[in-house]
């Protein structure tokens, strides 16, 4: 009887082995087995040893910015310690944001105060005075230059009623025999002086051109420089107003490093506000060479354009006139009136 009880008792364990290895693991309660004869096996403290399942070790890959040096993991395991850069971009952004913040305000102060009259301001001598003649002639030129354009429009009008004239006086002088002298005369005249104003419009467009050229392109560009120095020279004032504020204060452990980090500014600003004066200086200087030679060239070109329209159309008219004074003073061009014939 033992016996049996014993080999139940082993059929039993080997069966839950068998589970085991089957199926995932389960609490398992300490109750007795029973046998088919009614014998019941409760050996003492048997329990099913549940060993705890290994879990492999996973490695998470993190996404690391190329800036990032990457420490390498030691044989033995351990944290991965990573190296991160000094350098940040949103702190560098909100440093370069809170320097423009800075200089903004110290350029809008210094701008107000020189308007207002309370501020100084730093004057070349030299170049500032070009600056003011310089603009003082573009306006001077743009005025010019509208005018041109007018005269330009009007001569096209004026000649485009000249060739209708023209035609008109051409008709009449086939239709009107007894007139075909005077009327052929005027269409004459009409058709060379609407010929030679087209010749005067399109030199008085080519010196628009010219002209247009010279102040919206060249001088244009010399102004946009001209801004440019005045945003820096404004900016320099401001550093040198804020340098000079410091130096007449007291000098002490807070205001020395301001006063050094203020002189290190002033010296950069100046440098910059020297460089763009420099570079105007050379560009005004060039300008006025240029705006000298072009304007000699287009003002000799457009004054000969007026003198040999006018010669022109006086010479023709001479001729004209003494061609048809011919054919008027000839007494059998004549027709009888009917008064003489009566």
């Amino acid at each position: 009887m033992m016996e049996e009880v014993e080999q139940s008792g082993e059929v039993s364990l080997e069966s839950a082995a068998t589970e085991e290895e089957t199926t995932p693991p389960t609490e398992v309660n300490s109750n007795c087995n029973h046998t088919d004869n009614g014998v019941t096996s409760c050996p003492a403290d048997v329990t099913s040893e549940v060993k705890p399942e290994i879990t492999p070790e996973v490695t998470m890959e993190t996404e690391q910015s190329k800036d990032l040096p990457e420490t390498p993991q030691k044989p033995g395991g351990g944290p991965v310690v990573v190296q991160g850069n000094n350098k940040n971009a949103a702190s560098e952004k909100l440093q370069r944001v809170r320097k423009w913040s800075i200089t903004t305000y110290k350029c809008t102060r210094q701008a107000l105060a020189e308007k207002l009259g309370r501020g100084s301001r730093t004057v070349d001598l030299d170049l500032e005075p070009r600056l003011e003649l310089l603009k003082d002639d573009r306006q001077r030129y743009e005025n010019v230059t509208k005018l041109a354009q007018t005269l330009a429009g009007q001569l096209t009008q004026l000649t485009v009623t000249q060739k209708t004239l023209a035609d008109a006086f051409g008709e009449l002088s086939v239709k009107s025999p007894e007139l075909h002298v005077e009327f052929g005369m005027n269409a004459e005249a009409h058709k060379f002086l609407s010929k030679s104003s087209e010749t005067l419009s399109e030199a008085i467009n080519a010196f628009t051109s010219d002209m247009n050229t010279l102040v919206n392109k060249t001088i244009e560009d010399t102004m946009i420089n001209a801004k440019k120095y005045e945003a820096a020279r404004i900016e320099y004032d401001a550093y040198r107003v804020d340098l000079e504020e410091l130096n007449l204060g007291p000098r002490d452990a807070v205001t020395v490093p301001k006063l050094e980090k203020a002189q290190k500014d002033f010296q950069g600003q100046r440098e910059m506000y020297q460089k763009i004066r420099d570079d105007l200086s050379v560009k005004v200087k060039l300008l006025e060479e240029n705006r000298v030679k072009v304007l000699h060239n287009q003002l000799w070109l457009l004054h000969g354009a007026f003198a040999a329209h006018s010669l022109s159309c006086h010479s023709f008219l001479e001729q004209n006139i003494q061609q048809a004074s011919k054919h008027l003073n000839n007494p059998t061009a004549d027709a009888p009136s009917w008064l003489e014939e009566s």
